[in-house]
Formats: structure tokens, sequence, C-alpha cells
């Protein structure tokens, strides 16, 4: 546990000399990335996906729904 607090310490401590420049360095970077159009693109083909397989299979398909006999 001890080791635990000494790194999460030492992290604090380069994290803060890091400063406010960097972390606005890093979300510049992020913005970039996130508003480019392949990364828009992907981002909707998962967001389908995922919809698609919360919602289930289609009520409208007797056999996808089991009331088919």
């Amino acid at each position: 546990m001890l080791k635990f607090l000494l790194g999460a310490a030492v992290g604090y401590v380069l994290g803060a000399k890091a400063g406010r420049e960097r972390y606005e360095q890093l979300h510049r970077t992020y913005q970039r990335v996130a508003d480019h159009p392949a990364v828009q693109g992907a981002a909707g083909v998962v967001r389908a996906r995922v919809e698609e397989v919360v919602k289930g299979p289609k009520e409208s398909s007797p056999s996808a729904n089991g009331s088919a006999r």
C-alpha cells in the first residue's frame, strides 16, 4: 500500500509540473482527433450497431420474436 501511495504522490507532483499548458495541448489534440470526419464516421457506425444490439431483433419479423410455430 505504501508503494502505491508513493507512486500516486510522485505522479501527482510530475503531473502538476506539466501544468495547464500540457493539459491544453492534450485537449486540443483530442478535439482534432474527435472532430476528424473518419472518426465521426466510425463513431456513427458503432453507435448504430450498439443501438441495434440493445434494441434486439426487429419486432416485425415473426421468427425473430419467437411467435412463429
